[in-house]
């Protein structure tokens, strides 16, 4: 299946890039412009090995190179546990200075029934060392499952909870509801109060909630056909370079992470749109 997976790839390859000495890292601002980041999910995935990375790039090496073709990297390991202060160092010192990880929180935070009441949970989310990745920490993305509806107080209270700051790097939230029940100005009153972004998600499960309610956007973009070889068509891909154009005009900065859907094509789409904003 892996070979047959590599055989489809080379027949549609992923963008070329310039050759390892000619990258520059990714830096995606300006004195004068919000910045424009696009990432994948997560940094290791055996199907990339060959396509994206190069064929004789050691493992440990992975995060080094995509920090350099990429301007983020949305970490999903955090939903599941706890990391060590000792990885989040290291990846801190992998990673260069204008690169930017974004940051899932944990499951135990989002899935309780009672949003409102995880305080603790929160503290210990926060306790095990994001901070050592200081101005390399991007947003923190709650997701939340596509049963919970939408709660004024509930949520009121959850966003209450969440730091405005952690050890005196500024934080910032993007909500990721999966229920229509979140496209109401209430909850689009909540976030702004908070300079909290709701996440524009590209899917075809979970409703597409486009408003405008921090200084930053965040979109996940799940809809990858592995047929395409960049992911997403290209009108598609000019479409949201339009977008991204947009927010960064109105001094928004954006994250868009391709995420979902054919992840093999994920670098491919991520490079591909980067192409089109030249960022």
């Amino acid at each position: 299946m892996a070979n047959a997976i590599k055989v489809a790839f080379l027949l549609n390859p992923i963008v070329p890039t310039p050759s390892r000495a000619a990258r520059q890292p990714r830096s995606k601002s300006t004195t004068d412009m919000a910045a424009i980041r696009i990432g994948i999910g997560g940094w290791t995935f055996p199907p990339w090995r060959g396509l994206f990375y190069p064929d004789k790039l050691p493992q440990p090496k992975e995060l080094e190179y995509a920090s350099r073709e990429l301007g983020a990297i949305e970490i999903n390991a955090t939903f599941y546990g706890r990391q060590k202060l000792k990885s989040w160092e290291s990846w801190e010192r992998t990673v260069p200075e204008a690169f930017q990880f974004a940051i899932k929180g944990s499951r135990f935070c989002v899935t309780r029934s009672r949003l409102c009441e995880g305080a603790e949970g929160l503290a210990n989310f926060f306790a095990q060392g994001l901070a050592a990745l200081g101005p390399k920490l991007g947003p923190i993305l709650w997701q939340f499952a596509s049963r919970r509806k939408f709660d004024r107080d509930d949520i009121a209270g959850f966003i209450d909870l969440l730091p405005a700051e952690l050890e005196g790097i500024k934080l910032r939230h993007a909500m990721e509801p999966r229920h229509e029940s979140f496209r109401d100005d209430k909850f689009f009153d909540l976030c702004r109060a908070r300079n909290v972004a709701v996440v524009l998600e590209d899917s075809d499960e979970y409703p597409c909630i486009d408003t405008d309610t921090a200084d930053f956007a965040y979109a996940r973009l799940q809809r990858m056909n592995q047929d395409v070889a960049t992911g997403y068509e290209d009108a598609a891909l000019d479409h949201f370079a339009a977008r991204a154009r947009g927010w960064q005009k109105d001094g928004r900065d954006a994250y868009i992470f391709m995420i979902n859907g054919a992840k093999i094509r994920a670098p491919a789409a991520a490079l591909a749109l980067q192409q089109k904003l030249g960022v």
